[in-house]
């Protein structure tokens, strides 16, 4: 039988650092600890420099059978025909994206600490939600604090994968695991 693709969210989920990217780094990283899912999120204006740094992590997560998500950007995900998408809740609306990229893309959503949020994206068509911030997180330090009684919660009413996000280190993502996550994101952990 078949991976869908939801069963292959899972794991170590890496989401690249904010800014010019060293590709030959990243590669060792997604070796090194088996990165299952890479998301390139450069919060950038420079919109060649985002083409060509998404289009070569492109060819780099083909070579190690990594799924490859863009965040936030539909456009660049269709351009270098990633795996997927993903959105936060001021983004674009996963009926948009879907209609866009098509029904085998992936398509995720941050659903910050709320239930509710990951609910409705899910009956949406969401493939995964996102919970966090989980621990203190250097990238985004006034982030929304998630308990993970939170996620014990969802785990019990989603049936799509959950992600855990923010402040997730090598020593701490079991406990994100044991929760129930399903796969953990992680930035400063990996890249920093």
């Amino acid at each position: 039988m078949a991976i869908t693709i939801d069963q292959r969210i899972n794991g170590l989920y890496g989401i690249t650092p904010n800014k010019k990217l060293d590709i030959e780094f990243i590669e060792n990283i997604i070796t090194a600890h088996q990165v299952k899912i890479l998301q390139y999120r450069h919060k950038t204006q420079d919109d060649q420099l985002k083409l060509d740094e998404a289009q070569q992590l492109r060819e780099l997560c083909l070579a190690h059978n990594t799924l490859f998500i863009v965040n936030d950007d539909i456009n660049l995900c269709e351009k270098v025909d990633a795996d997927g998408v993903h959105l936060g809740q001021l983004d674009k609306s996963i009926s948009e994206a879907r209609y866009k990229l098509g029904k085998q893309a992936i398509i995720g959503v941050s659903c910050y600490n709320e239930i509710g949020l990951a609910l409705e994206a899910e009956k949406s068509g969401a493939s995964y939600v996102a919970f966090g911030t989980l621990f203190p997180s250097k990238t985004k330090p006034n982030a929304e604090h998630c308990k993970l009684s939170v996620i014990k919660s969802a785990k019990k009413r989603i049936k799509i994968p959950i992600v855990g996000i923010g402040g997730i280190t090598l020593e701490n993502r079991n406990l994100a695991f044991n929760a129930g996550c399903d796969a953990v994101a992680m930035l400063d952990g990996l890249f920093n």
